[in-house]
């Protein structure tokens, strides 16, 4: 290296312990990368880290950087201490969309690290807190290069800013005995038909689709995205009760009772003296307890399909929100299933759109406008499944729920629900 390398005792301090530190990882390229341009970068960067360390003090500020066409998906970083650190003066992220479910397949990562080591610092991220694989560090230029050759074969630029953000979807059905829904079917449907959208910002502020293909809810779709789908079922659980037996005759039958019936939260399942497993289906709230513990004789049922939660979010204006259910179930098999899907999100887009604030989640504006006024605006009629205690609802007006209930079962009787 032709320049002298900075010294990071700071630094140095995060790679002791026993967990692996991205200082490490960032030395590695410092020190053993056959690029030169590569070495100086990293170099630039550590010195740069090491200053905010010593002063207590970001030194990062952005700005406006994007791709022909785009309006978003770059992180711009520009350094405040360019002088002294001239290598990493720029130090841009994009933000690249992951397939459903993130599969990969060995040549596409090899392409996608090759084309990073030629046009950036060869520093990556699977995946960042939004889901997408974050590209970390180039210059302006770099950008428009790197976006233009992984385009080329078949990668795409995530959302950042005031729009629909990259989806995210579970490993799904391929490898998950519990999966409800064709996740990734799902994923595709929502994130193609609102591509403009990730791409020119235009919203009161982000809004992100995730798809978890059963209750156990690996995405934390619940409390981390505006329009969340979770695989269920509504029929009852499918039980073998010879794996039951198999399992008692393993574990005990004291085991069973106290962390398989014990442990159900509204105490839906009891042991027969024959060590047979009786599930009361009507008391099952999906919890998913009895199905992760005894995944060969517990599974769900045939009549599959997905909830609808709107509006989860993490702390902002008024602090974390989880989903509200606004579907309790809904098929999803056939192609009018699918846009049926898109077009709810559309509407749910569109009203927000027109209705929040800026800077307002949809959660958030739910919470100012009410749940009664964000229901009629969307077009969906109020189900009592969408609650547990109907006394306490605040889906409707107490002073309309006979209506509302008369409502629901006229549509029952025409098949609808």
């Amino acid at each position: 290296m032709a320049k002298k390398i900075h010294e990071t005792p700071m630094l140095d301090e995060l790679e002791n312990g026993p967990w692996p530190s991205f200082i490490t990882g960032i030395k590695r390229l410092r020190d053993e990368h056959p690029e030169e341009r590569i070495r100086e970068v990293t170099n630039s960067l550590l010195g740069q880290l090491e200053h905010s360390y010593e002063t207590r003090k970001g030194y990062w500020k952005g700005g406006t950087v994007s791709v022909f066409g785009y309006g978003g998906g770059i992180i711009p970083r520009f350094s405040e201490v360019a002088k002294a650190f001239p290598e990493s003066k720029e130090f841009h992220t994009l933000r690249v969309q992951p397939p459903p479910g993130n599969y990969y397949t060995t040549d596409m990562l090899r392409k996608l690290g090759d084309s990073w080591e030629k046009h950036g610092s060869g520093l990556q991220t699977f995946h960042g807190q939004t889901g997408n694989i974050m590209f970390i560090g180039t210059d302006t230029p770099g950008t428009q290069h790197f976006f233009d050759e992984i385009n080329e074969y078949g990668w795409d630029l995530g959302g950042a800013g005031p729009c629909v953000r990259t989806g995210m979807s579970c490993v799904g059905a391929a490898r998950c005995e519990q999966s409800c829904c064709n996740e990734h079917a799902i994923h595709r449907h929502l994130l193609t038909n609102f591509t403009d959208d990730v791409h020119r910002p235009a919203l009161p502020y982000k809004f992100k689709f995730k798809v978890s293909g059963c209750p156990n809810d690996c995405q934390n779709a619940i409390e981390r995205s505006d329009f969340a789908i979770i695989g269920t079922w509504r029929d009852d659980m499918k039980v073998d009760q010879e794996e039951v037996k198999a399992y008692v005759a393993k574990k005990g039958r004291q085991y069973i009772l106290d962390y398989v019936v014990g442990l159900c939260p509204t105490k839906a399942l009891s042991l027969a003296d024959d060590d047979t497993l009786v599930v009361d289906n009507s008391n099952c709230v999906r919890c998913m307890h009895c199905l992760n513990v005894m995944p060969k004789a517990l599974s769900p049922g045939d009549d599959r399909g997905v909830s609808i939660l709107i509006g989860g979010k993490r702390t902002l204006k008024i602090g974390d929100l989880m989903g509200t259910v606004v579907v309790p179930f809904k098929k999803l098999e056939t192609d009018e299933d699918y846009e049926s899907l898109v077009e709810m999100a559309e509407e749910i887009i569109d009203f927000w759109a027109e209705n929040g604030l800026e800077h307002e989640r949809c959660g958030e504006m739910i919470e100012r406008i009410g749940l009664m006024n964000f229901l009629e605006g969307i077009g969906i009629e109020v189900d009592p499944n969408m609650i547990s205690n109907p006394r306490r609802s605040s889906y409707v007006r107490m002073d309309g729920w006979d209506e509302e209930a008369e409502k629901w079962f006229a549509r029952k009787a025409e098949g609808q629900v």
